[in-house]
């Protein structure tokens, strides 16, 4: 869990503009055989898991708001929402799984890097907005969704997660044609 008076702000910003920069790279210089290539560890193709780990940097404005909502509620309102989708693990698994067999049909490469670029700044400008204070408000998470959500988590923490996920996925990528 971050520290949650002294967030380093610059090293997010830092962390967002190297993943940026690495997606960009992977995408512009992947070919069609490059991105239809099965990835290690996952079912996904080197595509698909690409449009995952944008989604890791989308699905934090969802989160921001999540935490917005829940620290104006009673402690035990995030505790029971987290123990709620613990319990959909299941079905979630599924969605996250064939979102991205989804969306890169929908998006394709060039869309989903413009994208990733809107993001990043959309991110990087509420970051800026933020108050010490506000990025101490934290609430609940469902563990069992994702290995890097904790049991409870300050909008710091949300901030620096999409970087770890990001980093994460991207040595399950085969993009170097080398399949395990």
């Amino acid at each position: 869990m971050m520290n949650e008076t002294a967030m380093d702000r610059q090293a997010v910003f830092a962390d967002y503009e190297r993943a940026r920069r690495t997606f960009h790279d992977l995408l512009d210089n992947a070919t069609e055989a490059d991105l239809a290539r099965p990835t290690r560890g996952t079912r996904w193709t080197n595509e698909q898991l690409l449009w995952h780990m944008f989604f890791g940097f989308l699905v934090v404005r969802v989160l921001l708001v999540l935490v917005r909502v829940f620290t104006r509620l009673p402690r035990s309102a995030g505790e029971v929402f987290a123990r709620a989708l613990n319990a959909a693990t299941r079905p979630f698994d599924w969605v996250n799984y064939v979102g991205p067999c989804g969306a890169v049909k929908v998006f394709g490469p060039r869309l989903t890097s413009a994208t990733f670029d809107r993001v990043i700044g959309s991110l990087h400008r509420r970051l800026v907005a933020e108050s010490d204070s506000g990025l101490a408000r934290g609430m609940h998470f469902p563990v069992r969704w994702d290995p890097f959500f904790q049991d409870f988590m300050t909008l710091a923490d949300i901030y620096g997660y999409p970087t770890r996920h990001f980093d994460f996925h991207r040595r399950q990528l085969t993009l170097d044609g080398e399949v395990s």
